[in-house]
């Protein structure tokens, strides 16, 4: 007598997620994430939505279903801005504005990354420092103009440190969060092999919260160049925010629309490279 065959038939939804749960990949399903990997598909997809965009506002403003005197079509904001180039302004702008950001970002992070140390392994400093930062943290980039005009006059050193403020708190915040959170099980490894302070920091701490500094990092070159444009309120002369509001005042919208895709770009280049450390970093520590 044969006995009945005791093999279950699983759906095929099922297996796939007894294989997901497993942590198994099918080869269709690594193929296809590979694919949108490449880099090649990620900058052709990247700028599949912008394109759309252009041609979108080109149409809008080519029928006539929206006013050139609220947007300009594509080819008078780029007149625009070989206007200005060829007058020598245009470099002049970016250049001052990409110098205002990139030294308040430094700045910023590298006092971000020391309060952050502070606050996030030493129970004192949280408990000293956090509630005042909180509170700080939590005023308008636009209300520190008058305090920095008054105390610093209206040179470099007031834009740029506006420019640090506003780089500092997604640092510290970030950092110091990581720190708070960083595995106890960890730590107490690194000191069953005698490792202390700083060793212990370079060793266990760091690596495990690498990838939160390097978040810091980008909300805070993010955040650099949103108060940028309030920086440069200060009685700028030069710069990206002061061909924005300028532009503003003399109802130039196509140089207003210039500036707003200048600072978009520069955005992201600037959040490009600091890409390329991430995944050196993340190398290097994790």
């Amino acid at each position: 007598m044969s006995l009945p065959d005791q093999r279950v038939v699983v759906p095929a939804d099922a297996r796939e997620a007894l294989d997901a749960a497993r942590g198994v990949r099918r080869h269709a399903e690594v193929g296809a994430r590979h694919a949108w990997d490449r880099p090649v598909v990620r900058v052709i997809g990247g700028f599949l939505l912008p394109a759309l965009i252009i041609i979108a506002w080109q149409v809008v403003t080519t029928t006539g279903l929206v006013a050139p005197y609220l947007l300009p079509s594509p080819e008078s904001v780029f007149a625009a801005g070989v206007e200005l180039a060829d007058r020598g302004l245009l470099w002049t702008h970016i250049a001052i504005s990409v110098q205002r950001v990139l030294l308040g970002f430094a700045i910023g992070s590298v006092i971000g990354l020391a309060i952050a140390g502070i606050v996030g392994l030493s129970r004192i400093g949280d408990v000293l420092l956090s509630p005042t930062l909180s509170a700080v943290r939590a005023v308008p980039s636009l209300a520190w103009v008058p305090l920095l005009i008054l105390w610093m006059q209206i040179g470099e050193e007031s834009k740029v440190t506006l420019i640090a403020i506003g780089a500092f708190f997604p640092v510290y915040t970030t950092v110091a969060s990581a720190l708070r959170h960083v595995d106890p099980q960890l730590v107490e490894a690194g000191r069953s092999f005698s490792l202390r302070g700083w060793s212990l920091f370079r060793t266990v701490q760091l690596p495990a919260v690498v990838p939160s500094v390097i978040a810091g990092l980008r909300l805070a070159l993010a955040q650099a160049w949103l108060f940028l444009v309030a920086a440069e309120l200060i009685a700028s002369s030069m710069g990206l925010g002061f061909l924005l509001t300028d532009s503003q005042n003399s109802g130039r919208v196509d140089r207003i629309i210039l500036s707003i895709v200048l600072l978009a770009l520069l955005g992201t280049i600037t959040n490009a490279l600091l890409v390329l450390v991430e995944k050196y970093l993340l190398r290097r520590w994790v």
